[in-house]
């Protein structure tokens, strides 16, 4: 089975999307553990709600609001997980209905996917919080109009999926292209590494670490671009300090190992 590792704070609309378009998943063989990282009781009363109607078991893990720990939630949610193979997803990214059917079939063992997301502009984002509403049936013609329209970055992704090919296979590690958002590894691989590294406290690069260190440990990176795309809901960039700081604590991590 697999889990859904869904990081959320203090933005119940986005999650709300998120969460019913994985509703409207034509794969059904997967539980949702959602790494709560200190929101207020409105995600709380959201969270309850969808859990009373829901296709798939819906869990809600929470800690206390210290600041950025998202590394610290996901690791509880890791070690919860039921499943044995975790893709990890925010909960301001709203997925296609395929989005567990793809990650389904390019997972491998001894594989992490590292996945691809399409950017929303502000005034969408806007109007679809402001809507509440997510049909995953309306995606195909709505994206066409977002694309001519500039709303989203790309879009010939939504429509053209491409299969698991070893073109796909990363060689080394690079930093480009990981996205936190949209990842997946098994959970022995996980735990095998420690999960995240919990010393990474605030916004930024938390997910390159996590990558470097599981492909470090002899697991092979995946693209899971054209397949596995999200929409990425837009919001302000958060505090680049604690990323810089961050980004030098994996750089080390880097020039170490090649020493």
């Amino acid at each position: 089975m697999i889990s859904v590792l869904l990081a959320t704070y203090n933005w119940p609309q986005a999650l709300s999307l998120c969460l019913q378009a994985l509703k409207q998943q034509t794969d059904n063989d997967f539980e949702i553990v959602i790494c709560d990282d200190g929101s207020k009781e409105d995600t709380k009363k959201l969270i309850e709600k969808f859990q009373l109607n829901y296709p798939v078991n819906i869990y809600h893990l929470w800690q206390e609001d210290l600041g950025f720990r998202k590394t610290l939630i996901l690791n509880k949610g890791i070690h919860t997980a039921k499943g044995d193979y975790l893709v990890f997803l925010d909960g301001d990214c709203i997925p296609q209905p395929d989005f567990i059917a793809q990650h389904r079939k390019l997972s491998e063992k001894n594989h992490v996917v590292t996945g691809s997301r399409i950017l929303s502009t502000e005034s969408l984002t806007k109007k679809l919080c402001d809507s509440g509403q997510w049909s995953s049936k309306l995606l195909g013609a709505t994206a066409l109009i977002w694309g001519f329209k500039g709303l989203i970055n790309k879009w010939l992704a939504l429509f053209i999926k491409l299969p698991n090919h070893p073109m796909r296979l990363y060689k080394e590690f690079e930093w480009r292209r990981i996205k936190g958002c949209n990842m997946a590894c098994w959970k022995s691989d996980a735990l095998e590494i420690g999960g995240f590294d919990e010393t990474l406290i605030g916004w930024g690069h938390e997910d390159a670490d996590f990558i470097y260190r599981l492909q470090s440990q002899g697991v092979i990176r995946k693209s899971g671009a054209w397949a596995t795309e999200v929409i990425h809901l837009w919001h302000k960039i958060a505090n680049k300090e604690t990323a810089e700081r961050n980004a030098a604590i994996v750089r080390a991590k880097i020039l170490a190992k090649s020493n």
